[in-house]
């Protein structure tokens, strides 16, 4: 209980800091993922209620730093690869499962995966490494990852400030929406890989 408390009093500290920088607090808490993105824009959210930042900004710096975060992990997997990550992954609360998993998906779905894999807890973040290792074209996963950033910066943006002073609790009342949403992306990507295998053929 004792670990719990001071966990939770790190996240509350850390985010303290961030709400002081205002917009930037937002995009950087999204680069560095040192707290869970849903719990950085539930608290944006927040802010935005007691009308400290607002709505369009938030979304900008949220889509900034999200996609921002995603870059670094493809230049990760860009020069060091996989014995870099399994090295240094759980710095960066990344294991070899995560590294494992993701690798499949892309090696099985292709670069659209990239868009629907954002939705899917797990591959979520590890997602971008084999994408890095694959040296996948950079605009491509600029682009892909952009679309997906946007939608999962609002929706959380969009509950934090519902919420208000109870942002805390966002993971239970984003559950329900989360899965299935994660199952749309899965066929999103699913299609995209028939329509791209499909038209390889041809």
């Amino acid at each position: 209980m004792g670990v719990e408390l001071t966990v939770q009093d790190f996240i509350y500290n850390v985010l303290e800091f961030l709400s002081g920088l205002g917009y930037l607090g937002i995009a950087i808490g999204l680069m560095i993922e040192v707290i869970p993105s849903e719990i950085v824009l539930g608290y944006g959210g927040y802010m935005i209620s007691r009308g400290t930042i607002g709505f369009t900004g938030a979304v900008i710096a949220g889509t900034i730093g999200g996609t921002l975060a995603q870059l670094f992990l493809y230049w990760i997997g860009v020069y060091g690869g996989r014995p870099f990550l399994e090295k240094y992954g759980k710095y960066l609360l990344i294991n070899k499962h995560h590294i494992d998993l993701s690798e499949q998906w892309f090696k099985k779905y292709g670069v659209g995966v990239i868009f629907s894999a954002r939705f899917i807890p797990v591959v979520r973040h590890a997602i971008s490494i084999p994408a890095g290792i694959a040296r996948m074209s950079l605009v491509k996963f600029t682009l892909y990852t952009v679309a997906a950033v946007i939608p999962w910066t609002i929706f959380f943006l969009y509950l934090g400030l519902i919420l208000g002073e109870n942002w805390a609790g966002i993971k239970e009342v984003a559950r329900p929406y989360i899965i299935p949403a994660a199952f749309i992306a899965l066929i999103v990507g699913v299609g995209y890989f028939l329509f791209a295998t499909r038209k390889k053929a041809k």
